[in-house]
This record gives C-alpha cells, structure tokens and sequence, in this order.
C-alpha cells in the first residue's frame, strides 16, 4: 500500500506528495490567480481503454491540439488523457478530501507541458503536468454527458481492452462553475513524480448511483 511506496520510490516521502485534504480554514486567496480554460479538439480523442486500473480515454498530443491555459499555469499545456477513480460505495472514491468529505469519485483530465521536448521529459519537471480534478457526487439529476463513456465500458471490461473513441469533447463533462483550489503537487501512484500543478474544481458534477456501479 501507499505507506510502503517509499522503499522503492523515495519521492513518494517527499513534501509535496497528493492528494491531499483540502480545508477551508487552510486556504488562501490569490488575486493573482486568473480565470483558466480549455479548448479541447473532439477530433483528438482516439481511444478508450482498461489498463486494469481505471478507464482511460487516450487523445493526440503531437501537437497543441487541445489544451488547458490560464489560471496558475506558466503557458499551455496539452490534453493527453483522462481517467477515472472511484470507490465501492456511493460515499468514497475520490481521491482528494474536501472538509473532511470524500466525493464517490474523481475525474482526472491530464495534461503536459510542451515546452519540453515530450511527456517523459515534463514528468521530471516540477512545472511539466496540470491536472484538472473534478469531483463526481451522487445525486438525482445525473450528468447525461457521462453516457457517451458508460456506453464504451462494455467493450473495455478486462484488462488490455482498447476500443476507437472518437469526436470526443471532454470539455462538456465540466460543471457550471469553474472556480478552483491549485497546488503544487504529485501523481497519487509510484513513482510519485512531484511535478504536478492541480486544479481541483470546487463544483462537482452529479453521476448516478447506477453510474458509478
């Protein structure tokens, strides 16, 4: 578990590891923040998959396609996938903690900076990777943009399945609001690179208890 990562990936001990609980007596408010955005191409979507971890849904990143700028980030950064974490029951599965309240899952959208020269490089950069998280809630009026990827899950479920995901815009999953909490952070699995800047949206979106079945 999480407590050993460290043996084989010392970072994983480090001072900016994720997630992390966000507390409101903890925050801070920065003017200098700005608003972000997204300008995602559907056409970039190629394919949805099981890794045996999550659902992924893979986009072309070869060049700035689709991209995420503004807010606390340097420049722009560019789209290269999106996944999923949930958990067994309605009332875990995210990954961060907000007031001491755990969402039924966590929506990752993951991107790269391209100043440098590929993905594998940004990784080792403390400025190379933006996620924007976004919380997924149970609720009565669930998101009907979730179903275009609900459909793809039975073409996907072992692991190693890839299935074509095509004309796909991420961008209809987000919620009304796009006010956020950022911090300097890590990937939550080994090897732990700290080298990411998170935007985690305060609103979440709403899924049924079905969808997250």
């Amino acid at each position: 578990g999480p407590d050993q990562w460290h043996k084989n990936y010392p970072i994983a001990k480090g001072r900016h590891q994720s997630p992390i609980e966000i507390n409101n007596k903890d925050v801070h408010y920065d003017r200098s923040l700005l608003p972000w955005f997204a300008s995602y191409d559907p056409g970039a979507a190629k394919t949805i998959l099981n890794n045996g971890k999550t659902c992924r849904v893979v986009f072309d990143d070869s060049f700035d396609r689709s991209v995420l700028r503004g807010g606390p980030l340097p420049g722009v950064y560019r789209l290269r996938q999106l996944h999923f974490h949930w958990g067994s029951s309605d009332d875990h599965g995210s990954e961060h903690v907000v007031n001491g309240m755990r969402y039924a899952g966590e929506l990752h959208l993951l991107h790269w900076n391209p100043k440098y020269s590929n993905y594998l490089d940004a990784v080792r950069r403390t400025d190379g990777i933006a996620v924007l998280a976004i919380f997924l809630q149970v609720g009565k009026t669930p998101k009907p943009e979730m179903k275009r990827i609900l459909e793809e899950i039975n073409a996907i479920r072992t692991k190693g399945k890839a299935a074509p995901f095509p004309n796909f815009d991420p961008s209809i999953l987000f919620p009304k609001s796009h006010d956020y909490w950022t911090y300097h952070g890590s990937f939550t699995t080994p090897p732990c690179e700290e080298c990411i800047t998170w935007i985690v949206l305060r609103e979440p979106i709403i899924v049924s208890s079905d969808q997250v079945s």
